[in-house]
């Protein structure tokens, strides 16, 4: 297959766009030698023809979807500028990297926003790490220098480059940051800290705001960080390069002067700033010219960081306020009012009372009147006579100017020269270095003058040595593989060099024109000319048109227009030597000194001093001269080392945060030869695979053996058939290398060979399916035909059901007629019966009337007798039902009262609501008192009525009866009778009264009954509410009560962390001195012998005895002993025998001085075991077992503890502060102890957790891809011995547990200390995870999961489970989820944000675009699915900080439980025979 094969129908490719610099499309059709056009579909879906003329016309091919975001731009498959730019974008503006790698540079965005990716713990996770396996990183690179330094002990160079504003400055920063926490060992030294000092300092007197930086570096500079035998920083020195000295008296309208000077302005209201009679910046020539203020920058605070770093430096104050009396002096010279006299202006003079040159003159301590006198004069050598001639008011302003400058300059050359004696080695020289270069880039401006010619050939000469030291690199990779390979061609800027630096060249023809006494820019401008373009024309010198003061070079980046106005006067720098003679003899001493080592240091001032005598000499001291020899210095330095490249890009010119302009990255991609790097690359074999990952890969193209062992042998055999060129693949001895664009044709071949054998498995799949279909389809025709007629017979017996329904319907209509006549004639009948019998019924009822009158009244009598026994039913059961709910409001309220009774203190807040509850309890009560009498009245009145009701019975029978006996229709009623009815009625009817005012009682009791209730009810909710208020609001403030008591102990403990570095620096400088007076010839006791106990309270001169003389060493000689004598015996009151005797009896004899000794000499000897013993896991648990035991000890015979107890026998000497010293010792073992542990974790947790494969081949299974193959060039670390895994993690912790196990410390603490180390772990392991692209992946995220599980179940197998140490393995946990689950659908993303509530969204997304395809069954994860979780995660609230690494060096506070030893009696002391006290005998 030819590379005009992969131009087909689907095919991406590149065009060019005047806007977008490049446009993506895709061909519509197959392209054919010979046409003259492609169809093209553009990326906003229209459709254009691109011209072609032939082959070589064709665009760019498109890599593909799979190396979008690429961290190397050299593992692209078609190494092109659009796929550089594209990749560049999508890794700048989706993914949000700002680092890219292309070979050996280091391509970095400026963000213009703060990134959490600079931190110490992110220094952690790139600190010993091999650049290949971690994500692009200015740390990234900064490791890979100090770790070839300290492998091959060679010096190395940090070479950074790029346009102003594009974070030269900040990328160096943060290099030597790096340096310094790497080099700093385990804590920063005076060196580290000094050489980060350095970097205000020479931001506040080198930076300044351009237009297209708000603190741009207006010199260059390179920084040597020297290192010791050890990889410990010793030193460092810099030197600086053209220092920009004219913006000392000019700025463009947008632009600042020098930081210093407005920093200066600022503090003038301080007291120690009014000597320097400052004003506002506005006030000042040399300061007004631009804009005042820098958005978002505080100038007053940006001093005091200065100050600070003179202070660091070892400048002291005074010296400092000298150096800013200086740059006070020259604001005020700029203020300095030249004026002009004579006919014709040829004479100036400064008025004697000028307040500025007044104010200049006492800040620099010289005289004021020759000062003035020799800046509007001048002194020539005529004839060997010397003649005063006055200048005129322009030169005047010229020359005081010019010594604006060179004061400004001399200053500078002073402050690096002292700031390289305060980072100079103080420990000898040093083994190797790594230079740091913060260099300008190449810069074209409207306008390009001197300063813009020196920098441009700068970068001419640094591209140079670029280019050569990537094909040399090149050739060193084929010369490794013994490839035949042929030169590579790169463009080679030789002779634009020439032009600039050689025999009449530019330089040269410059200083000739110096020399000169009426040289001028016109007559230089006119020489170039003749030389360079008239008598042979030079290919890199152009003449602009319209222009004849100007000239055109074409530089390897752009092609540069200079005006050369002003060329003659910056390059002479001349300072007239009269004014120097004055500063020289100034009253100041640093001003003094500033001028008198001029002469001494010529090669490398920053000027010249112009007089008579020294004209002939002149041009060794131009800037141009010196500014050469400098940069061919650096050169000869750069080319002595390894040189690495860090490219600074500045996305676009509006400082918006990641907003990304193709031209102006497009422009700078060629100005700092990164397309260059990519074309070199091109040219000869770019993409090199070893064997293993080639077989791995394209094992299905191969023929022959299919066994990993014969892998080369396969590559051999098969690739002549697969690429017919030989010239486009080479082998080598380990790799084989393909040209450009071969990766991709095999990607198609191997496309085009899965995709053959998908069609063949479809073909059969497709056979089966349609065998499958027509079976189903003969079962169904069957079916249908079985249906159908089953639903013929059906038709047929329901058509005959039809007809016999029909003569049924007709049989009972017939009979309907039949039966109505029938009805109708029955019905006549009966009505006439009817009549006939109402007329016997109405007289039969005239009969009964008279019986009328005695059936009424006893059907009222039933009546009301039945509602009354109704009445007084539901009475009763309405009162059962209050008693039984009364019972239960009862049983409720006891149980109330008795949960009441364990809250009493949250009542004691409410004692109205208390108040109240009892007045309305009474309520309660009396209501059912009066409930219970109202029930004894009831029940008499139903008695009552009972008797009544059955002797109004008896009379109704009785009546009864004698109406049945007497049936008279008109009976007589006696008197009495009568009167006894009447009584009768007035009874009922008073018992019916009686019951009525009962009901109403009754209602009004249940009415009662129910508010009480409802009161009760709200009662005892406005209760429970309050009780959770209360309860709340206790908790509320526990909880910010304990954050903040253990952020106080966090404090505390971090202080006494530092207090115990401190002393350890204390006592190795102790022991150094020591050391050195012993060579001398005197002797000093033993330095464990001088140890003073560290007590927050000064101690008496008795507690301050050698140990020799103590109590405490005549008992115990030595700690070992006191081991011995503590730990060996396993009861505890063996263990406390030796506190608890000698403590007490020094106490008990009265010497408190005596008890303060011994203790005091206890805690001296502790901490010298503690130090003997720093790495010894079982010795620090040993003494940190003894430290807690004697803690709890004193405690508990301390006055404050003991009153509470009669057994314990307490202390006459207050030990309160030997108590706190204890404390602290505890503390200082506990971390000693973690320190211990995690120093031999360090190394082996990401090679265990991350990169062991506990469960083999799950890795190997599947085929490496493209995406995890190692960099193009990296240098991988060659690994000896076993790899570790997790049985060497577990090892390490079991080995702490058992040391705490046999001191029998308490659990309480051993859960602490297990969740401090399994923390570590958890953040060392996800913190690798987030910068390492081949441990994303669903393989490796299995592998991790089955480690994790082995750390979780080795923790609860040992009962550590309950600490917490298990939830600090969360983060990794749900890290590794993300890496298994699904990442396709929004409903993967919504369960993604469900689950993974631990990490934050920084960590969500990072890993998500590192994830990396293992196998190809496995898909990258898309950019549409990451904007989803984004907006997903926008949502939610986790409170999580916006940090993306976690903070491995976080502590969480330790706290120690109390547990004060059992009382023991005098006669169950073991006393051991060490003590030498056998006199002692029981009683």
């Amino acid at each position: 297959m030819t590379s005009l094969e992969l131009y087909s129908k689907g095919a991406s490719v590149w065009i060019p766009d005047p806007d977008a610099v490049w446009v993506s499309g895709l061909l519509l059709r197959d392209y054919s030698p010979g046409e003259k056009h492609l169809l093209l579909q553009l990326s906003d879906g229209t459709e254009a023809q691109y011209p072609v003329v032939s082959p070589s016309d064709l665009p760019p091919l498109g890599n593909p979807a799979i190396l979008e975001g690429e961290n190397d731009l050299t593992a692209l498959s078609f190494l092109h500028e659009p796929a550089v730019l594209h990749n560049l974008r999508v890794r700048f503006l989706d993914y949000n990297s700002i680092y890219t790698y292309c070979g050996i540079v280091l391509v970095a965005f400026n963000p213009y926003d703060q990134l959490p990716i600079y931190g110490e713990e992110v220094i952690d996770a790139y600190s010993g790490q091999d650049m290949a396996d971690m994500e692009p990183h200015i740390f990234s690179v900064a490791e890979e220098a100090y770790r070839t330094m300290t492998r091959e002990e060679k010096n190395q160079s940090i070479i950074i480059s790029g346009e102003s504003g594009s974070g030269k400055t900040v990328s160096a920063k943060f290099t030597m940051r790096y340096f310094a926490v790497v080099g700093g060992a385990s804590q920063q030294t005076s060196v580290e800290e000094r050489v980060l000092a350095s970097n205000p300092i020479m931001e506040s007197i080198g930076n300044a705001k351009t237009t297209r930086n708000d603190n741009s570096s207006r010199f260059g500079k390179y920084i040597e960080i020297g290192f010791g035998r050890k990889g410990d920083i010793i030193g460092a020195n810099m030197r600086t390069y053209l220092l920009e000295k004219s913006r000392v008296v000019f700025q463009a309208s947008a632009e600042r002067n020098y930081h210093i000077f407005y920093q200066l302005c600022a503090s003038r209201e301080l007291p120690e700033m009014r000597t320097l009679k400052l004003d506002a910046p506005e006030h000042f020539r040399y300061t007004s010219q631009g804009e005042m203020q820098i958005p978002g920058t505080d100038d007053l605070s940006d001093l005091e960081r200065t100050r600070n770093a003179f202070t660091i430096l070892g400048v002291q104050p005074d010296q400092q306020m000298e150096l800013f009396r200086i740059l006070s002096a020259v604001l005020h010279l700029g203020n300095v009012n030249i004026q002009a006299s004579g006919r014709s202006s040829d004479r100036s003079y400064i008025d004697a009372d000028d307040r500025p040159l007044a104010v200049f003159s006492k800040l620099l301590g010289v005289e004021g009147p020759q000062m003035a006198h020799w800046l509007c004069h001048r002194r020539l050598a005529v004839g060997g006579e010397l003649l005063v001639k006055p200048v005129s008011g322009q030169q005047a302003v010229e020359a005081r100017d010019a010594l604006a400058k060179h004061i400004y300059g001399q200053l500078f050359t002073w402050t690096v020269q002292r700031l390289n004696s305060a980072l100079r080695s103080q420990r000898g020289q040093a083994k190797s270095f790594i230079g740091v270069l913060d260099i300008y880039g190449f810069e074209t401006f409207d306008r390009n003058s001197f300063e813009q010619f020196c920098i441009n050939y700068a970068n001419e000469k640094l591209q140079q040595q670029f280019n050569r030291h990537v094909f040399h690199l090149e050739q060193e990779e084929y010369v490794r593989e013994e490839l035949a390979w042929s030169r590579i061609e790169f463009s080679d800027n030789q002779q634009c060099i020439n032009l600039l630096e050689g025999q009449l060249g530019l330089f040269d023809l410059l200083d000739e024109e110096c020399r000169m006494p009426k040289g001028s820019d016109e007559s230089w401008v006119q020489k170039l000319y003749d030389q360079h373009l008239t008598s042979k024309k030079h290919p890199h010198f152009q003449k602009p048109r319209m222009s004849n003061s100007a000239f055109v070079v074409l530089h390897f980046a752009d092609t540069v227009q200079y005006e050369c106005d002003g060329f003659l006067g910056k390059n002479r720098d001349t300072v007239f030597e009269e004014l120097i003679n004055i500063l020289k003899a100034s009253q100041s001493e640093l001003v003094a000194e500033l001028f008198q080592q001029q002469g001494n240091v010529s090669s490398v001032a920053n000027g010249s001093v112009r007089s008579g005598k020294r004209a002939a000499r002149e041009h060794k001291l131009t800037v141009g001269f010196q500014f050469r020899q400098s940069l061919q210095m650096l050169m000869d330095t750069l080319n002595n080392t390894t040189p690495h490249y860090v490219r600074c890009i500045k996305p676009n010119d509006l400082k918006e945060a990641f907003m990304f302009d193709p031209r102006r990255t497009v422009q700078q991609l060629r100005a700092c030869g990164v397309l260059e790097t990519i074309r070199i690359s091109a040219a000869g074999f770019p993409s090199r695979w070893t064997y293993e990952e080639f077989f791995c890969r394209y094992r299905l193209l191969l023929r022959g053996p299919q066994g990993q062992e014969q892998a080369q042998a396969s590559c051999r055999q098969a690739l002549p058939q697969l690429i017919p060129d030989p010239d486009q693949y080479c082998f080598g001895k380990t790799k084989v290398f393909f040209r450009a664009g071969q990766v991709a044709l095999l990607e198609r071949l191997r496309a085009e060979r899965l995709r053959v054998a998908a069609v063949i498995i479809q073909s059969r799949v497709r056979g089966w399916l349609a065998r499958i279909r027509y079976t189903r389809t003969c079962w169904a025709t069957v079916t249908i035909q079985r249906y159908c007629r089953g639903a013929l017979a059906r038709r047929l017996a329901l058509t005959l059901r039809y007809t016999k329904a029909a003569l049924v319907i007709q049989k009972s209509y017939r009979m309907m007629v039949v039966r109505q006549l029938f009805l109708m004639i029955r019905q006549a009948t009966v009505t006439i019966q009817a009549f006939t019998r109402g007329t016997l019924a109405r007289s039969r009822y005239r009969l009964l009337v008279a019986e009328r009158a005695a059936v009424l009244l006893q059907a009222r009598v039933r009546g009301w007798l039945a509602r009354q026994t109704y009445r007084r039913v539901r009475a009763a059961v309405v009162f059962m039902q209050c008693c039984a709910r009364r019972r239960a409001a009862r049983r409720e309220l006891m149980k109330l009262k008795t949960e009441a009774r364990s809250v009493e203190k949250y009542r004691e807040l409410n004692k109205g609501m208390e108040v109240k509850l009892m007045q309305l309890q009474l309520r309660a009560d009396q209501e059912a008192r009066g409930g219970a009498a109202l029930k004894e009245t009831l029940h008499a009145e139903r008695e009552a009525t009972n008797t009544e009701l059955e002797a109004l019975r008896a009379t109704v029978q009785k009546l009864e009866s004698q109406k049945q006996e007497k049936p008279q229709p008109c009976p007589v009623i006696s008197d009495k009778e009568v009167e006894e009815r009447r009584r009768a009625e007035e009874k009922a009817a008073q018992e019916v009264l009686q019951l009525t005012q009962l009901q109403a009682l009754q209602r009004e009791k249940d009415s009662f009954c129910k508010d009480t209730e409802d009161l009760s009810a709200r009662l005892f909710e406005q209760e429970k509410a309050q009780e959770e208020c209360v309860h709340q609001a206790v908790s509320q403030a526990s909880a910010a009560l304990r954050a903040e008591l253990d952020e106080e102990r966090r404090k505390y403990q971090g202080l006494l962390r530092e207090f115990t570095r401190l002393e350890q620096r204390y006592d190795n400088l102790r022991e150094m001195s020591l050391l050195t007076e012993r060579t001398k010839g005197h002797r000093r006791t033993d330095s464990t012998q001088s140890l003073e106990p560290s007590s927050p309270t000064p101690l008496s001169p008795q507690s301050l005895t050698p140990l020799s003389l103590s109590p405490f060493s005549s008992a115990f000689s030595s700690p070992e002993e006191v081991r011995r004598v503590s730990v060996t015996s396993p009861s505890i009151e063996r263990r406390v025998s030796v506190w608890g005797i000698e403590t007490p009896m020094a106490d008990c004899s009265g010497d408190r001085a005596h008890a303060r000794s011994l203790c005091s000499a206890a805690v001296t000897a502790m901490k010298a075991a503690l130090k003997k013993h720093s790495n010894d896991v079982d010795m620090t648990a040993l003494w940190l077992r003894n430290a807690c035991l004697l803690h709890d000890l004193l405690t508990q015979h301390s006055p404050k503890q003991t009153l509470d107890s009669d057994e314990v026998v307490p202390l006459t000497a207050d030990l309160s502060d030997l108590i706190r010293t204890l404390s602290d010792l505890c503390i200082q073992a506990y971390q000693q102890l973690l320190s211990i542990t995690e120093k031999h974790l360090q190394n082996i947790i990401v090679p265990a957790l991350l990169e062991s494969e506990t469960i083999p081949g799950l890795s190997g299974s599947a085929g490496k891809s493209v995406m995890s193959r190692k960099r193009a060039g990296s240098d991988p670390r060659t690994v000896g011995g076993d790899a570790p895994t997790m049985a060497a993690v577990l090892r390490k912790l079991g080995a702490l547990h058992t040391a705490l196990s046999h001191q029998d410390l308490s659990p309480t603490l051993m859960e602490q200390a297990f969740n401090q180390l399994i923390y570590l772990i958890s953040a060392s392991a996800l913190n690798s995870l987030l910068l390492r692209k081949d441990m994303c992946c669903w393989s490796r995220g299995m592998q991790i999961r089955y480690n994790v599980s082995l750390l979780e179940e080795w923790l609860r197998s040992r009962g550590l489970q309950t600490g917490g140490a298990v939830a600090t393995l969360e983060h990794l946990i749900q890290a590794v989820q993300l890496l298994q689950a699904g990442k396709k659908t929004e409903s993967d993303a919504k369960a993604l944000v469900q689950t993974c509530t631990a990490l934050s969204s920084q960590q969500i997304v990072k890993i998500l675009t590192l994830y990396t395809p293992g196998s190809d069954l496995d898909e990258r994860v898309t950019l549409n699915f990451i904007r989803t979780v984004q907006g997903l995660l926008k949502g939610r609230s986790d409170g999580q900080p916006p940090q993306l690494l976690m903070d491995v060096r976080r502590v969480f506070p330790v706290t120690f439980p109390y547990l004060p030893p059992p009382v023991l009696r005098a006669e169950q002391l073991v006393i051991p025979d060490s003590l030498k006290i056998s006199f002692v005998r029981r009683a």
